[in-house]
């Protein structure tokens, strides 16, 4: 069970959601309003998308145990053409998305507003639906909201980092497994169950007519998110196998996986990462060297089962979740500032240890911290593409394609965590590092100022280390999806329990609720596969694939509305082909 939890981890895992916090609908009264709606604005240069955060009060069963009250409700962004109807009853169609591992509804806030745009071109006003999970209500985004409308990265590091007051409220610090066991005890309720539950409870609510949620919902997810859209496809909601209008499939008219496969058989992943169905044999997998064993342990190190949030001791947790977002913010508010970041984050073990693991050239920085990797002298973006990008982020689900140092800022290849080349023969090499070449700056001190190359900026000069065929996704709109949405990019609290039941098919939930196998291909479905992703493909052969060079895993979310050869963005443009004519992916 351990295994598969970490095979789940490491290849669906994405980097790593809300209002207040914590993430209580701002000005609600739990007893007299189930719906709280509030529009936010973007920076985004589309403007004819209209964003805004949706909270419905979904009270918890009081079998889940005492929890916060802010937990008792269920978020989601929606996102709508501006000249477009404004209630969602009268939508032509409404694409509803669950997130990945450690992943937020702010994550899909780029393929919302390009797929939008591109549909409302053919004449159709769609919206898009980014679910949160409940476990975020635990999270406090005070200081990353204040700090985006105030466009000060200092603001929202002094509430996280320095003990700052915000409204009154001061940052309680970040929810510590070991030490809150039995106060968070109630997530080991929210697994696979509760999650469903969750989305049907939102869909139902919004659209009361089973007959107008079959036409009107294509229902899919990043990532993780495919597999539990495949369980939602076949779950029988009220578990009465008499009744079948509130079985899942009968909710979706349709299906998209975003670098996933919409089906609840795991085979399908251990088949595209060439791992036997029942992942036993890993164990025979040859170690690494013993530096590279020990470095790649860590990151395998997840929290025993009864532990109610997964968190890694290093990398993955929530106060590097955070600061992935701080990390964006000073990228979003101030792209050219300077030093901003790595001087400003805090000195522990777990900080210092996953900017070595994500910033090291070789094993002697990562073991011995020298040359420290903070004394690198960059811009804000150069920092937040450096720990991002598919050529510098060690990690390939963490990756995406967001340019290059520039030319000026001298990198030598990586040899941390292994060299490119033993990188390739290992088994899941695209699922775990990505497909093209690393590289880090090796010069430290203020001799250098390393500066950012975008996506359309790839000149000769950064030839050999990258091309414009391997970049999709801008850097400035990968720093605004991480930092500005309301409800966030990077989650902080990812409930164990949800990989516990995905991973137990037989579990009892299943037993009583899974009624209807492998339903999602009695239906229109998309696969969008990354080029540099997970490798999964059509399940069963069902429906239409697209592959995408270039992009991978987070590039599906993220890939500029506009490629730099002039081309459309084709995640964006096949879901809004999808949302007009849904028939056409049989």
């Amino acid at each position: 069970m351990r295994l598969l939890h970490t095979v789940l981890a490491i290849a669906l895992a994405v980097p790593i959601a809300a209002v207040s916090a914590p993430n209580t609908p701002a000005g609600a009264a739990p007893s007299s309003r189930q719906r709280i709606e509030a529009a936010y604005r973007s920076s985004s240069p589309i403007t004819s998308v209209v964003s805004s955060v949706v909270h419905h009060r979904v009270p918890l069963p009081t079998s889940a145990g005492p929890h916060p009250a802010a937990c008792d409700w269920v978020s989601y962004l929606r996102f709508r053409s501006a000249d477009g109807p404004r209630s969602s009853a009268d939508a032509d169609r409404i694409l509803i998305a669950q997130p990945g591992v450690f992943e937020g509804a702010g994550a899909f806030g780029s393929v919302a507003r390009n797929t939008i745009v591109k549909a409302a071109a053919q004449g159709r006003h769609i919206e898009f639906w980014a679910l949160d999970r409940r476990s975020n209500c635990l999270e406090d985004h005070t200081g990353l909201q204040a700090g985006t409308a105030q466009r000060s990265f200092r603001t929202a590091a002094d509430y996280y980092l320095h003990g700052s007051t915000i409204n009154g409220r001061t940052f309680a610090d970040f929810t510590d497994n070991l030490e809150n066991v039995t106060e968070y005890a109630w997530l080991n309720n929210v697994g696979l169950k509760q999650t469903l539950d969750d989305q049907y409870a939102v869909m139902t609510a919004e659209i009361p007519s089973r007959q107008a949620r079959k036409q009107k919902f294509l229902c899919g997810g990043h990532s993780l998110g495919g597999f539990i859209t495949g369980y939602f496809a076949e779950w029988d909601f009220d578990g009465d196998r008499r009744t079948r209008g509130d079985a899942g499939y009968n909710q979706c008219g349709g299906y998209f996986a975003l670098d996933t496969a919409v089906s609840s058989d795991m085979s399908v992943m251990a088949g595209a990462l060439d791992l036997p169905p029942d992942l036993s044999s890993l164990a025979q997998i040859p170690r690494l060297p013993s530096e590279a064993g020990q470095a790649l342990d860590v990151l395998l190190g997840l929290a025993d089962s009864a532990l109610p949030v997964m968190a890694l001791p290093t990398m993955i947790n929530p106060e590097t979740m955070n600061l992935l977002a701080l990390t964006a913010l000073a990228a979003d508010t101030d792209p050219q500032g300077v030093n901003a970041v790595l001087q400003t984050l805090p000195h522990n073990l777990n900080v210092d240890s996953t900017l070595r693991i994500l910033l090291s050239r070789d094993y002697g920085a990562a073991v011995t911290g020298s040359p420290d990797v903070r004394r690198l002298n960059a811009t804000n973006e150069a920092v937040l593409g450096a720990i991002m990008d598919d050529n510098t982020m060690p990690f390939g689900i963490l990756q995406a394609s967001v340019g290059m140092f520039a030319p000026g800022g001298p990198v030598v290849r990586k040899s941390f965590p292994m060299p490119d080349g033993v990188a390739a023969a290992f088994p899941m090499s695209h699922a775990i590092w990505g497909d093209n070449a690393k590289f880090a700056p090796s010069a430290t001190g203020n001799d250098v100022l390393y500066r950012w190359a975008d996506y359309d900026q790839i000149t000769p000069g950064l030839r050999g280390k990258t091309t414009p065929a391997q970049e999709v996704t801008s850097i400035s709109e990968l720093a605004r999806s991480m930092s500005e949405p309301p409800l966030d990019f990077t989650e902080w609290y990812f409930p164990t329990a949800l990989t516990m039941e995905l991973s137990n098919s037989s579990g009892p939930n299943q037993a009583r609720h899974r009624r209807y196998p492998g339903a999602a291909l009695r239906a229109p479905m998309l696969t969008l596969q990354a080029g540099g992703g997970l490798g999964i493909g059509r399940p069963h052969g069902h429906g239409a694939l697209v592959t995408l060079p270039g992009y991978s895993h987070l590039d599906v979310l993220t890939a500029a509305y506009r490629q730099n050869d002039g081309r459309p963005e084709q995640v964006s443009e096949n879901l809004a082909r999808m949302a007009v004519n849904p028939t056409a992916m049989r």
